[in-house]
């Protein structure tokens, strides 16, 4: 059986990381993943992606680093991700993974107008969703975490936006049959959420937001860990 590869672009703060753990973790909870069919590649430290005819699938991690620093290691994977469309391997990206994807596929990203998102977030569903397999099942509304700087200001040609913020148009985005990208977290939980506000809310206090205000209006987000898990189902990658 071929793997369903989490591509790691980066790892989750030390002080997160010892008390809630890693990007991959939470990846195979949320997508419900048989750890012997996961298989973590690091592409930020350097590792090599197998061609994609050789997986079943992969989900795109999110990192600290900026698309549009254009790293190698970031590059390379944008190529695998051109090569995989062509495929139509199925494929899920989460922020970065998000960010890479749409700029991999002719997309434009850069920072978001208006600082940083951060916290619980509402997101509105678009009409066309109604249309879409996985985003038909989701109410009109729905909450999910997030925290980025940069995020998809152009999409790529051919791109169906399914549910947007108050700040950010592109949350939600489908690329083709097998292919969507999230710029929330579907992975994290509350906790984790309120772990990352903690850790930046001297940054937040700098750029003029309350991050007391954004730490009380953590909240669960259920609706968006079940599109991942979903998504994982539809197209076999998930343990059942």
């Amino acid at each position: 059986m071929k793997p369903v590869l989490i591509i790691r672009t980066g790892r989750a703060p030390d002080s997160i990381r010892a008390r809630h753990g890693d990007f991959p973790h939470w990846f195979r909870l949320g997508a419900q993943l048989s750890p012997e069919r996961m298989r973590v590649i690091d592409v930020e430290a350097g590792e090599e992606l197998p061609p994609p005819n050789q997986v079943a699938g992969a989900l795109i991690t999110g990192s600290a680093a900026m698309v549009t620093e254009r790293r190698p290691w970031s590059e390379r994977t944008a190529g695998w991700i051109r090569d995989a469309m062509d495929l139509e391997l199925p494929l899920f990206g989460v922020c970065y993974g998000h960010q890479l994807m749409s700029h991999a596929l002719g997309g434009r990203v850069d920072y978001l107008p208006g600082g940083r998102e951060i916290g619980t977030v509402s997101l509105s569903v678009l009409d066309v969703a109604k249309n879409d397999p996985l985003a038909s099942a989701l109410p009109s509304t729905f909450r999910a975490h997030a925290t980025h700087e940069q995020s998809v200001l152009e999409l790529p040609k051919g791109t169906t936006v399914l549910a947007s913020s108050d700040r950010d148009p592109n949350h939600l985005v489908r690329y083709g049959k097998n292919a969507m990208s999230t710029q929330f977290h579907p992975e994290f939980n509350a906790d984790v959420m309120r772990a990352y506000i903690h850790r930046k809310q001297h940054d937040m206090k700098r750029e003029g937001f309350d991050p007391h205000h954004t730490f009380r209006q953590v909240a669960p987000t259920p609706l968006a860990r079940r599109l991942f898990r979903q998504f994982s189902r539809h197209h076999g990658l998930a343990t059942g």
